[in-house]
């Protein structure tokens, strides 16, 4: 009797183990917004600071609770360390498109740019926009806008974008029902301080039922006037 107690015990951790550790099908909403304290990322990183690798982030999301951010909060920067691999990142704004959603992404500990944008609820349910692997590069360097801007910026590439937290993209109906999310990401010539050569336009392509179906190249733009 006591053995069969001890394993179902077992079976009632393990099952519960395997569903913390599933993705939540609960949507991602505005309850996970949290403003940073202004003095948030010193005082954890104060209190994080013999801390290293993952036990570091473990620590900067307990201290998010300590710091008054919501559950829901709490629980999105942890999923989304997980999803991307270590990047500590807190929701800073939301809004709703349908079966597919933006989210402002304040990222604290970066060296440069501090805000991100996330597209939310789809498949998959985390689409990072900075993420500069998905979008069609060769069908932006096969253009002629491309080429002639090459042979004036020869080292000439596109980065990851100057987001202010506040400027939400455009969107539009795409094929079949689909959501359409239009994105400028900055040319640069070579290094983050270096030349701005204006910016290229790519759409991200969602499905009716919010399926991302990759990007695509729009065109390019002049930098504005000095």
């Amino acid at each position: 009797m006591r053995y069969a107690y001890m394993l179902l015990a077992s079976l009632f951790v393990c099952a519960s183990l395997i569903a913390q550790s599933k993705p939540s099908s609960t949507k991602i909403g505005a309850s996970a917004v949290w403003q940073l304290p202004a003095q948030f990322a010193a005082t954890a990183h104060a209190a994080c600071q013999r801390s290293s690798g993952s036990n570091y982030a473990e620590c900067m999301i307990g201290q998010m609770a300590k710091a008054g951010a919501p559950a829901d909060a709490v629980q999105f920067t942890r999923e989304l360390y997980e999803q991307s691999h270590g990047e500590f990142g807190v929701m800073t704004g939301f809004q709703n498109e349908g079966p597919v959603a933006f989210a402002w992404i304040t990222y604290p500990l970066r060296a440069n740019t501090n805000y991100g944008l996330l597209l939310l609820n789809g498949q998959p349910r985390i689409v990072n926009v900075e993420d500069l692997k998905l979008l069609d590069v060769k069908a932006m360097k096969q253009s002629s806008q491309y080429r002639d801007l090459k042979a004036q910026f020869p080292k000439v590439d596109v980065w990851p974008g100057d987001r202010d937290g506040k400027t939400w993209p455009n969107s539009q109906a795409g094929p079949d029902g689909g959501t359409q999310f239009t994105v400028a990401y900055p040319l640069i010539n070579g290094c983050h301080a270096c030349a701005r050569a204006g910016a290229a336009i790519f759409n991200w392509n969602f499905d009716a039922k919010g399926k991302f179906l990759g990007t695509s190249f729009q065109g390019m733009i002049d930098p504005p006037l000095q």
